[in-house]
């Protein structure tokens, strides 16, 4: 088994730097973190669009 990493910093670094990582032994259980985490992005925007759409009525 081989190790898996993911990481995230902000590009624009400030005094309130938040960075987001993890490493995980099992590949597949990185992924399903990950995919996780996209479906969580995604269910964000659905609803920011409904909120949107409820101000612009």
């Amino acid at each position: 088994m081989s190790d898996r990493s993911f990481s995230f910093t902000d590009p624009k670094p400030s005094n309130d730097n938040r960075s987001f990582s993890f490493t995980g032994n099992d590949p597949a259980d990185v992924d399903q973190q990950l995919q996780a985490i996209a479906d969580m992005a995604h269910e964000i925007l659905r609803m920011v669009a409904d909120v949107r759409r409820q101000i612009g009525n």
